[in-house]
């Protein structure tokens, strides 16, 4: 595994480390430490005397005062210090390095010679960095060697889910960022997180590639500003796409966006239609916003096989039951007639007034029996019309919420079908409420239109999978 030593290593020196959580050194030795990493950690400073410590760690002044080479040297100097740092990684055997701090060729004509003596001094050494200039790299996808060498404030929500996770490669250091704080506000999946900066050695195809390589990884979730070497980059995507679902969400799509991210990358961003193009014959699901983006993570995680077009929509409201039907129409997603013994059980169960129909309307005094049971018809009479059943839930004041949350969860831990679930309105134990659906394997969002965007790439990926995998080249 190429990239083990940058994910997964066994042991790690932090050049830079330092006790205060608020320097770029301490936070990275703090969320070590935080993801559970256990294997040996080393703090070096040069300000430290001989016998000095570090976080209650034994530190050394350089890597030239270690016995042996470490797997990973992670860099959080100033940037006037690296090249000397890569000289003595070089001198010692030392072959990996993460580098951290910006200041390179992102920084004008004196960033640019720096990268390049880095570049050279590494070249010479067979030495391979990540970095510079990104936010570091987290692997929690292997809950046995969990890793986490970044300054980024949180890592990942790990308390809500089991099984495979997605990853997120992103060349934005703050879009890292908010995927890490949204899977825990949006219950998103998020196994590992690797910010690229400048790429000076490994780049967005580097990691893709290792993690389409990874089992415990259900999809690969992607921000970009400029892939770098595009045919290989398309290559790659087309060989993961392959085995699970890549989500990309291309920025500087628009002339003005395109103007910002040459600002931020030093690169060209690619336009509108040549990002859908490329997007399309490299197998990527292409997103085209951020909100977009963390649909698709988080549920991506939970039905990496993507669900077909035709939905069941099951509602206790009209006005929510009728844009998310709209929105099931924008996001090409059907909605078949009830099937025949369907609607006749239904009727049967349900008030005369009730809407008997797809979108199915169980009335806003809904409770548990209710909702139990006519979850329960669709799931007996249903399967062979519908590929997935959304629900929407607007909790009124005369309903308790808690019983027909607790009654769902009962049912959907044995369905068999994908399903989905949107609560609305005032939602007093929002997180208990959404923390038991979640467990019982129910996808949680608080509108029915975001839930039905959410289906709409899921069945588009699975639509467009085959044509997207079998086109001609990039």
């Amino acid at each position: 595994m190429r990239l083990a030593p940058f994910l997964r290593p066994r042991s790690v020196a932090i050049v830079g480390a330092g006790d205060r959580p608020t320097s770029s050194g301490g936070a990275v030795l703090a969320n070590l430490r935080r993801a559970g990493f256990a294997g040996e950690i080393v703090p070096i400073n040069p300000k430290l005397p001989p016998d000095g410590r570090i976080g209650g760690l034994p530190a050394r002044a350089s890597l030239r005062a270690l016995q042996k080479p470490v797997d990973l040297v992670v860099v959080v100097v100033r940037p006037e210090l690296i090249a000397e740092v890569v000289r003595d990684a070089a001198a010692t055997g030392h072959r990996h390095l993460l580098i951290l701090p910006g200041g390179f060729s992102e920084a004008g004509e004196a960033g640019r010679a720096r990268e390049e003596e880095v570049r050279r001094i590494a070249h010479g050494a067979g030495i391979t960095i990540a970095g510079p200039n990104c936010a570091g790299t987290i692997d929690l996808l292997d809950d046995a060697h969990p890793f986490a060498a970044t300054f980024l404030r949180d890592l990942p929500n790990r308390t809500s889910f089991t099984g495979r996770r997605v990853a997120f490669v992103s060349q934005s250091g703050a879009i890292a960022e908010e995927l890490i704080a949204r899977s825990h506000s949006m219950a998103i999946p998020l196994g590992a997180v690797v910010s690229v900066g400048n790429a000076l050695h490994l780049s967005l195809a580097d990691y893709l590639q290792h993690f389409g390589a990874d089992d415990a990884c259900s999809a690969v979730v992607l921000y970009a500003e400029n892939p770098g070497d595009a045919a290989r980059f398309a290559g790659v995507a087309r060989e993961v796409a392959r085995r699970k679902p890549v989500v990309a969400l291309l920025g500087g799509r628009l002339r003005e966006g395109a103007d910002a991210a040459q600002r931020h990358t030093g690169s060209r961003s690619l336009l509108d239609a040549d990002a859908h193009a490329f997007c399309e014959r490299a197998g990527i699901v292409r997103v085209t916003s951020l909100h977009a983006l963390l649909l698709a993570a988080k549920v991506f995680g939970r039905y990496p096989e993507g669900i077909g077009a035709r939905v069941l929509l099951l509602s206790n409201s009209g006005g929510p039951g009728v844009l998310a039907a709209d929105r099931c129409a924008a996001e090409g997603l059907a909605l078949p007639e009830l099937p025949p013994a369907l609607a006749a059980a239904l009727r049967r169960v349900l008030p005369g007034e009730a809407a008997v129909a797809n979108p199915l309307d169980l009335l806003a005094d809904a409770r548990e029996d209710r909702f139990g049971s006519v979850l329960e018809l669709a799931l007996a009479h249903g399967r062979d019309a519908f590929d997935a059943i959304l629900m929407l839930h607007v909790v009124p004041f005369m309903v308790d919420a808690a019983p027909v949350v607790a009654e769902l969860a009962r049912r959907a831990a044995t369905a068999g079908v994908p399903l989905m679930h949107a609560m609305m309105g005032t939602l007093t134990g929002r997180a208990e409420w959404f923390a038991a659906l979640e467990a019982a394997g129910v996808p949680m969002f608080d509108d029915g239109e975001a839930m039905v965007r959410a289906a709409g790439l899921l069945a588009r990926y699975r639509r467009e999978r085959g044509a997207r995998v079998d086109a001609p080249p990039a």
